[in-house]
């Protein structure tokens, strides 16, 4: 038994978190660290930072979407950028505590990150974009929606963000292991060399 963790702040609308979801779990393996995935508003986040991603130089922008393809191809994933973007996550986001309360986290965020990052479906956004994926799930979609829209969630929600800023986070994905923030898809070396310097519990 372990008692390695890694906290992985996350929200759908980073393009890089895309990366990191399926780049942290085998270095979890490796490490026998478990992974609590964390939701939270990246777009307050941004706000309460006054930070907007258009306000980047061009020339990086333009980079950037080279740079995502350039870590596709490496780890042979099927990314591709969305038409739409950005878009509104906050009901993704809630639909993920919906689904942890229902022991289907880990497949809802696999079915949510490849419906919208390989297959271009912005309709995930709405509910009725949702319906079909949790209910392959088994969840009932609109028993999902009230669940998602029920003030305990939202509020739970809230907290997560406001936590998350209270923590020091500013972006996603960030992991924490220990008292050590790691910011970004391109730190994952580090929270592995982190996680092994970690005695096994």
């Amino acid at each position: 038994m372990t008692d390695k963790n890694i906290d992985f702040y996350w929200d759908i609308g980073s393009t890089n978190t895309y990366f990191a979801f399926h780049l942290i779990k085998p270095i979890a393996a490796e490490t026998g660290a478990s992974i609590s995935y964390i939701p939270f508003n990246l777009g307050y986040v941004f706000r309460h930072h006054n930070y907007a991603l258009s306000d980047e130089p061009r020339a990086k922008l333009a980079n950037r979407g080279r740079d995502l393809q350039r870590w596709a191809e490496k780890h042979e994933l099927p990314f591709r950028v969305p038409d739409k973007f950005p878009i509104k996550t906050s009901r993704i986001l809630r639909g993920a505590l919906v689904a942890a309360n229902h022991g289907l986290e880990d497949v809802y965020l696999k079915a949510i990150f490849s419906e919208y990052w390989e297959r271009n479906n912005a309709a995930i956004e709405s509910y009725a974009g949702l319906a079909p994926i949790v209910e392959a799930l088994g969840l009932e979609g609109d028993r999902f929606q009230g669940e998602c829209e029920s003030e305990p969630v939202k509020q739970q929600l809230i907290t997560l963000t406001q936590q998350a800023l209270a923590n020091g986070i500013f972006g996603a994905p960030t992991f924490v292991v220990g008292q050590e923030i790691f910011w970004g898809k391109d730190r994952l070396d580090f929270v592995r060399d982190q996680l092994l310097r970690q005695p096994d519990g």
